[in-house]
């Protein structure tokens, strides 16, 4: 297969060609040339997209997916990374699994007003402690990039389409 120039990479991945010129940025994707203005990318880029989008999927950084490719572009997995990101979302799963069966509870539950079920009583419990680990993590984090103590990852912001 030959190169691909980034409107055809654009057209059959779905990804626009702002953001590949990102990736390309971030070091996550790199062009094998130019034909006039445009970039040209190697066949395996599609298949590379693929991968950034299921760890976007995922909640991986921009970052730690770009360290999971070796200098000369073949996956180098940091296995470690995958096992911590899947306690994380084990972690996830369950807050969430027990937020969706308190909101179901909450739309069937006979008592006269929400607030004198001790169920949906616990359930605003859960939800304002969750914000506190969430709001501390994310200072934590705030710290560390200017030079703190490590702190939980948190998503990357996602940069606005032009």
């Amino acid at each position: 297969m030959m190169d691909l120039d980034i409107t055809e990479v654009a057209r059959r991945s779905g990804v626009p060609a702002s953001t590949l010129r990102f990736y390309e940025e971030k070091g996550l994707l790199s062009s094998t040339g130019r034909r006039g203005l445009r970039r040209l990318f190697g066949p395996d880029v599609l298949e590379r997209l693929a991968l950034i989008a299921l760890g976007r999927e995922a909640g991986f950084s921009l970052e730690e997916m770009a360290r999971m490719f070796a200098p000369d572009g073949r996956l180098a997995l940091d296995r470690k990374l995958l096992v911590e990101k899947a306690e994380e979302l084990d972690s996830s799963i369950r807050r969430l699994s027990a937020m969706r069966d308190g909101l179901r509870h909450a739309a069937s539950c006979p008592a006269p007003s929400h607030l004198e079920c001790p169920r949906f009583r616990r359930l605003l419990s859960a939800a304002v402690s969750s914000r506190r680990e969430e709001a501390r993590a994310t200072s934590a984090v705030g710290s560390r990039r200017h030079g703190g103590a490590p702190g939980k990852r948190v998503a990357p912001r996602r940069r606005p389409l032009r």
